[in-house]
């Protein structure tokens, strides 16, 4: 088992930053990808970007590119999102999931990843 803790949620103004971190415990070594989606009410769930933890390869959904940085840091088996010029459709519920994927295509594919944080609340205003 693995286990997922998202932080760092909150309340921004747009144009605004936030840092979300994804803390693993547990068979970490049993995933090698982390990655983020995002929920919003009355949308599916969407893809937002995914690093490999060993190699460090990332990937980023066209809405993130430019704006959001993943980033790990393998001491403290955490990962980040960095988000910089948050807008209003940012707004959602951020979860992290870890998966063991060995495509670069497949990261942004919800059913590839295994276990899944509880998600963190990111509201951005106008």
């Amino acid at each position: 088992q693995v286990q997922l803790v998202e932080s760092g949620g909150g309340l921004v103004q747009a144009g605004g930053s936030l840092r979300l971190s994804c803390a693993a415990s547990g068979r970490t070594f049993s995933g090698n990808v982390i990655g983020w989606f995002r929920q919003a009410p009355g949308k599916e769930r969407e893809f937002v970007a995914a690093i490999n933890r060993r190699g460090g390869t990332t990937f980023y959904a066209d809405s993130a590119k430019g704006r959001f940085t993943v980033s790990r840091d393998s001491a403290k088996n955490t990962v980040y999102l960095q988000m910089n010029s948050l807008k209003p459709e940012d707004t959602a519920v951020y979860y992290c999931a870890s998966g063991n994927i060995a495509y670069i295509g497949a990261f942004g594919v919800d059913r590839r990843y295994d276990y899944w944080g509880q998600g963190t609340q990111v509201t951005v205003s106008s």
